[in-house]
């Protein structure tokens, strides 16, 4: 089974913290949800890309260790200091959804386009595997949006892969450079209007549209941001769905 439409599910959410540390973690709601746009059987094939932050070993066996109290079947691809599997285009086809983590998006796209990612990665969006990520996992499908890949002050991003035609901002309650960071690079031209999503959020393309906001709690929303001829920038929050999963 595949998605209905090519579907990207570009978020501000992901895992959830445990009680035993940053390492320890739970598998949240929004993982169930990209299981169901992918119309994934009892037991979704999910494919984890952690070259935001480097393919850090610790990350990737943490994600296995929630992953493994969950119904998902967990695999992974590495591209430090070489990929882990012979054939990344088959193994990327035949997931139901592939997850992308946070980190620097500047160096995930950098990566990913020395090793060919982007054309795999398209190809497997339009054959109706769910594509989708959190921050840098977010922002990467997008023109682009604020990052802190370059520093602790946010600087703008515009090398995104563009597939969606939009700026993306996250973290957008969760950080105070984020709002008025996107703000200006939107107002200037630097960024084209877009979405942003406050921490738990989640933005649902079908296509190139937006087609619903989602939350893994309440309380979180998605935003449209849009500039007017006189530069100044209008926020509008959107209507956001409370995803009824349980945490794994």
């Amino acid at each position: 089974m595949s998605a209905d439409e090519p579907t990207i599910l570009a978020t501000s959410a992901g895992m959830l913290p445990g009680r035993f540390g940053a390492l320890d973690m739970r598998v949240g709601p929004i993982f169930e949800y990209a299981a169901e746009l992918a119309h994934a059987g009892p037991a979704p094939r999910i494919c984890l890309l952690g070259q935001a932050t480097g393919d850090q070993e610790a990350r990737i066996g943490a994600a296995y260790a929630a992953f493994a109290r969950s119904r998902f079947r967990l695999s992974h691809l590495t591209l430090f200091p070489m990929p882990n599997v012979d054939d990344i285009r088959a193994h990327l086809l035949s997931q139901d959804v592939i997850w992308v983590g946070g980190g620097s998006v500047a160096n995930l796209v950098a990566v990913w386009r020395v090793h060919g990612l982007p054309e795999i990665l398209r190809e497997a969006w339009q054959s109706g595997v769910v594509l989708g990520g959190v921050s840098a996992g977010s922002i990467c499908w997008h023109i682009g949006g604020s990052t802190d890949s370059f520093g602790l002050q946010l600087r703008p991003f515009t090398e995104g892969l563009g597939w969606l035609p939009y700026s993306n901002g996250v973290h957008y309650d969760a950080e105070e450079q984020r709002r008025p960071m996107m703000h200006r690079l939107i107002g200037d031209g630097t960024l084209p209007d877009g979405y942003a999503t406050d921490d738990g959020a989640g933005l649902v393309y079908r296509g190139t549209r937006l087609a619903e906001v989602v939350a893994d709690r309440e309380g979180p929303r998605g935003y449209e941001l849009k500039r007017a001829e006189d530069g100044t920038v209008t926020e509008t929050p959107l209507p956001t769905r409370v995803l009824s999963y349980p945490a794994a």
